[in-house]
């Protein structure tokens, strides 16, 4: 039963009691089925109204989620293997993807990762080493730009 069919049932119960209204206790139960009466189709309304404001939500985070395919290419997945869950810390940071030399699996590092300057492979345990050095390509030249 609906909010406002238990209204206009309450409504008919005290229609079919013959409740008096020139006494005190008529009007008063009187003006609470009045107000009964009121709510039920006040929040009949706002039922309605919060279904249409669904529906038009659900329709917006389609079309978001379709803009978002087509101007941003974005993926589920960075390709590693590795899962991106909102726990990790590694998502406030940079990822970036390095092949391991020995199974030859993608594996995602953060820049800690990188500044601490290894790791080790999830796939087969190999301990991958990262030199943040760099060289300015001159054989003869002993400095590290």
């Amino acid at each position: 039963m609906t909010i406002t069919e238990r209204a206009a049932y309450i409504k008919g119960l005290a229609e079919g009691l013959g409740i008096d209204d020139s006494t005190k206790e008529g009007k008063i139960i009187n003006a609470l089925i009045g107000a009964i009466d009121d709510m039920s189709l006040t929040i009949s309304d706002l039922e309605s109204q919060i279904d249409e404001l669904s529906e038009q939500v659900e329709t917006i985070d389609e079309d978001l989620g379709s803009l978002e395919e087509d101007f941003y290419d974005l993926d589920d997945e960075c390709g590693c293997g590795c899962e991106d869950d909102e726990d990790d810390d590694y998502l406030d940071g940079d990822l970036y993807e390095v092949c391991c030399p020995t199974c030859g699996d993608t594996v995602c590092i953060d820049s800690d990762m990188l500044e601490e300057g290894q790791t080790t492979c999830p796939n087969c345990g190999e301990l991958l080493e990262f030199d943040l050095e760099e060289d300015c390509g001159d054989d003869h030249c002993d400095c590290d730009k």
